[in-house]
């Protein structure tokens, strides 16, 4: 995407903010409803810093994968998804997943900065999928609105969430995801990510800035070795701490104040959404969450509506293959459906591209939710899709 493409939707981005303090945001990309002034500069702040291109001197690269994160997050705003994936690899080694960091892996970076970016600066080289790598996939980029209140949803709350659905004993239980905690020490619940590998936003932002554009910070202070050859490191234009930690803050307060996706207003859809709980959908994609207590009262004990568990599941042949964080090969995290009708591609690859293809290829514990799908007549069928579509 263009930088002046960029620009454009962050100037549509910060209007939108400068003119919802004190009402719901009216389309995707506003703040949350009810913030004070100082929080909705915070706001205003983060968005533009989501929206600047990094460039050589603010520590861009060595090898990076976009040069500012809206060039990513941008369907149907700023903040969005896109259809922009990403490649991950590694292969099995005695039965265990090796994600080949001697290569650089697992998240492949398909940039370099070179003298293209600066005169006479060395020539990295973007990063490639190594010919021993025996797993390939691809990562679609996720929407991030409303993420600031599953942040807000206590670790206790999934944890018990866990325990309810394994006292069903269907076959369709989630697993909480313990990973490590950066920003706090210790570990946490993930909750953010494909794999939920990412506990709290502060860590989802860090490691943002770190993985996808090369940008050092307090939490992630060492830079990527381009293809795993550190030596490559010695022509690194800023060896230094690129980011004191201001950004990664912004773009921390951008998330968490940025609006959940409202779905579409004036539609009918209650005979989709009972289908929807009849197929067993709502097993994991959860309807109602509701947060705990916070310093933002935005968000303080708010319910909301993400159509997630954000719990791994088995997902069986719809699996990636990589290992990350807590999950298997197998698992993925339930991905929210709020917004979904602003998707354009579907499942974590993207592979997708109708809702029926998406809802056609679950397998593992979503199996018997998807043959229950098959089995609807055509005029079910479009009663469910026209209830996903509104959301």
């Amino acid at each position: 995407m263009s930088s002046q493409r960029i620009t454009l939707l962050v100037a549509i981005g910060s209007l939108l903010a400068a003119t919802a303090f004190g009402q719901r945001p009216a389309t995707a990309g506003g703040p949350l409803n009810g913030l004070t002034p100082a929080q909705l500069a915070a706001f205003n702040a983060g968005l533009e810093e989501f929206g600047e291109e990094e460039d050589v001197l603010d520590g861009l690269g060595p090898v990076f994968n976009e040069r500012s994160c809206a060039a990513c997050h941008s369907v149907p705003a700023v903040g969005g998804g896109s259809e922009r994936t990403v490649t991950r690899f590694g292969k099995m080694t005695n039965g265990l997943f090796d994600p080949m960091t001697q290569f650089g892996g697992s998240l492949i970076q398909d940039h370099a900065i070179g003298p293209d970016d600066v005169a006479g600066l060395h020539q990295f080289v973007a990063e490639t999928v190594p010919a021993a790598a025996t797993i390939v996939t691809r990562r679609r980029t996720t929407p991030l609105f409303g993420l600031g209140l599953v942040d807000a949803v206590p670790d206790a709350d999934f944890i018990a969430l866990a325990a309810k659905q394994a006292a069903r004993g269907d076959g369709t239980a989630g697993r909480v995801s313990i990973v490590a905690d950066v920003v706090h020490g210790g570990t946490a619940v993930g909750k953010f990510g494909w794999k939920a590998q990412v506990p709290n936003l502060m860590q989802f932002s860090a490691d943002a800035y770190f993985n996808e554009m090369g940008i050092t910070s307090p939490l992630f202070a060492s830079e990527n070795c381009p293809n795993g050859n550190c030596a490559e490191l010695a022509f690194n234009p800023a060896p230094a701490l690129n980011d004191d930690g201001a950004g990664v803050i912004a773009f921390n307060d951008f998330m968490t104040m940025l609006a959940p996706p409202q779905p579409a207003q004036g539609r009918d859809n209650r005979q989709g959404e009972k289908l929807f709980g009849t197929l067993g959908c709502a097993s994991c994609h959860v309807a109602t969450l509701t947060t705990g207590r916070s310093e933002v009262a935005a968000l303080n004990r708010k319910t909301f509506h993400p159509y997630s568990d954000f719990l791994l599941h088995d997902m069986g042949s719809l699996g990636d293959g990589i290992v990350q964080g807590a999950a298997t090969g197998r698992e993925h995290r339930t991905a929210p459906l709020w917004g979904l009708r602003a998707v354009t591609r579907y499942l974590h690859d993207g592979r997708a591209a109708t809702l029926e293809q998406a809802i056609l290829a679950h397998d593992g514990q979503g199996k018997a939710s998807r043959d229950r799908f098959s089995a609807l007549d055509s005029r079910e069928r479009s009663r469910l899709l026209a209830f996903l579509n509104s959301l």
